[in-house]
């Protein structure tokens, strides 16, 4: 057995998650803003920030896909030991994590139903920076417009047309994190 898995995981799990969820929502709350998140040191490429929302919102009953370069036996691994989380194909995720390319399409996931809108997927983006510039941002928890970094424009305003059905998005650099849910509007800036 491979005894790096056995590392990089929460030192005190209770309030390094607490710190993490708070941070993790705080992120989400108010789309564009970035957050620090800490506490992980997941394999490569796996980032802090990405390795510490595994961690903090993942669990043995969270389907989780692997997209691209992060579909590696060390990752799988780190998951299994840390998470318990079942690595499966992306139709069948509740959370996925990959960059942007690795990702597409975002058809394949799960964007809720009627009834159930909360049975949609939450894709962790791996970007190479978090920067607040670019696309002009708008909607609940923005006072007027921020500005955010996105790969694209044209998928965020699709998925914000779905709403209440969507997808959410946390972006992920380093130890940042920033949000993106569907309820948000995206425009050129």
């Amino acid at each position: 057995m491979n005894t790096e898995v056995l590392k990089g995981g929460f030192g005190n799990a209770p309030v390094d998650a607490a710190y993490a969820f708070r941070a993790a929502m705080n992120a989400m709350a108010c789309p564009g803003t970035v957050e620090v998140l800490q506490g992980a040191q997941p394999p490569a490429p796996v980032s802090v920030a990405a390795g510490t929302l595994l961690l903090t919102l993942c669990d043995p009953d969270t389907p989780l896909h692997l997209a691209g370069d992060f579909d590696c036996e060390d990752v799988r691994a780190w998951v299994s030991f840390h998470i318990g989380a079942p690595v499966v194909a992306a139709e069948f995720s509740m959370f996925a994590l990959g960059s942007w390319e690795a990702l597409a399409p975002l058809s394949r996931f799960a964007i809720g139903t009627p009834e159930y809108p909360d049975r949609s997927a939450t894709l962790i983006v791996e970007q190479e920076v978090l920067a607040q510039e670019g696309m002009a941002l708008r909607g609940p928890g923005i006072k007027d417009s921020v500005t955010m970094s996105l790969p694209e424009t044209e998928a965020f305003q699709m998925n914000a047309m779905l709403f209440p059905l969507g997808l959410d998005f946390f972006f992920t650099s380093g130890d940042q994190v920033s949000a993106l849910p569907r309820t948000t509007k995206v425009e050129v800036a």
